[in-house]
């Protein structure tokens, strides 16, 4: 069976796990642009059912708000996946599904910029629970697949290090 997660990736869902599991958190994923890939990394880690509640791949407006319950409000002057509005889809999900954390996801995967003007190879990522913090980054890159892959590994480390960083506070 072909690897659908990169080494990297596989030794961050690890890291995540033992993080978890040792302090006795759980963690629920906010996807968009990543696919299911974040979940999928964490789901792969024997033993997931420990720390992961569950997740989403929430692509559109309507799925934030019906799946995550995240305000429709937030939507009135939509500027593109923005700190704030992943923090917000973040405090959602967390909500929604009773996590000690919750990732978001949201970007542009590619190969075209976005309605919001955000080149591809963008992606926001926010993380709410003991700590909370958001990161903009950008691949440089307009491929789609290429970009999704990179974002999965992107939220992951972030994750990884504000768990970390919660552990050291």
């Amino acid at each position: 069976m072909p690897a659908f997660l990169t080494p990297e990736q596989k030794t961050l869902a690890e890291e995540i796990a033992a993080l978890l599991s040792a302090r006795g958190e759980t963690v629920a994923v906010a996807e968009t642009t990543a696919g299911g890939l974040v979940s999928a990394a964490l789901l792969w880690v024997p033993g997931a059912s420990r720390y992961y509640l569950g997740g989403g791949v929430l692509y559109t407006r309507a799925s934030r708000i019906a799946l995550a319950g995240q305000p429709a409000e937030e939507y009135a002057n939509y500027q593109g996946t923005t700190p704030a509005l992943l923090t917000s889809l973040a405090d959602a999900m967390r909500i929604r599904l009773g996590a000690s954390w919750c990732i978001a996801e949201g970007g542009m995967a590619g190969p075209t910029s976005g309605r919001s003007g955000a080149p591809p190879g963008r992606t926001t990522l926010a993380v709410v629970g003991p700590v909370r913090r958001t990161e903009v980054t950008e691949t440089g890159l307009a491929d789609r697949e290429t970009n999704m892959s990179e974002f999965t590994t992107l939220t992951l480390r972030f994750l990884r290090d504000a768990i970390l960083s919660a552990e050291a506070a």
